[in-house]
């Protein structure tokens, strides 16, 4: 079992900065990757950015490249998520997720944090 706490989420004017924490507590021994994902009203669900635990690689939506940050604390088992110019469009549900070295996907979530970004 992994529990994920998610931390950061707020209001903030378009073209403002905010920042996502995710401290990871369990079985962090086998983490492959963490994830931010998004869910705006009405919309599915949608791929932010990931990172690699070992290593560091990231990857990010086309949406969200160049503005948004991506990182980890491997001390802390900690992911963080700077973002940027926000856009109005960056409105949604962040959710952080966790996929271990034994799996193909994110097998487990955070609950979720709001982020508005007013126009």
């Amino acid at each position: 079992q992994v529990q994920l706490v998610e931390s950061g989420g707020g209001l903030v004017q378009a073209g403002g900065s905010l920042r996502l924490s995710c401290a990871a507590s369990g079985r962090t021994f086998s983490t492959y990757a963490m994830g931010w994902f998004r869910q705006a009203p009405g919309k599915e669900r949608e791929f932010v950015a990931h990172i690699y635990w070992n290593g560091g690689s990231t990857y990010y939506a086309d949406s969200v490249k160049g503005r948004f940050t991506i990182s980890r604390d491997n001390a802390k088992n900690t992911v963080y998520l700077e973002m940027n110019s926000l856009k109005s469009e960056d409105t949604a549900v962040y959710y952080c997720a966790w996929r271990p070295i034994s799996s193909v996907s994110y097998d487990y979530w955070g609950q979720g944090t709001q982020v508005t970004v007013s126009s």
